[in-house]
């Protein structure tokens, strides 16, 4: 599942006073705030739905690198339509 960044306004000398606290104990903000989003989903999103999507993440196939062609030379083009268009 790709995730998506939000943006929060809040006064920037809470913030800073925030940051200095939190500091002092070794908290970390961004963890934080991300078990907050988390406590907010199981808290609004019904049980279902959840499974759901948990479900869906589970399923998604793994994607397979296919191995890259090298681009052909200029050469090889001319070469190519030289002998298609010989009688």
């Amino acid at each position: 599942m790709k995730n998506t960044t939000l943006t929060v306004t809040f006064n920037t000398e809470k913030l800073d006073a925030l940051q200095f606290h939190m500091n002092k104990k070794e908290a970390n903000l961004q963890e934080e705030l991300n078990d907050t989003m988390q406590k907010l989903y199981e808290k609004y999103v019904p049980q279902a739905t959840r499974e759901y999507l948990d479900d869906k993440v589970s399923r998604k196939p793994v994607a397979r690198e296919r191995p890259r062609r090298s681009p052909r030379s200029a050469m090889d083009s001319e070469d190519i339509q030289s002998e298609n268009t010989k009688p």
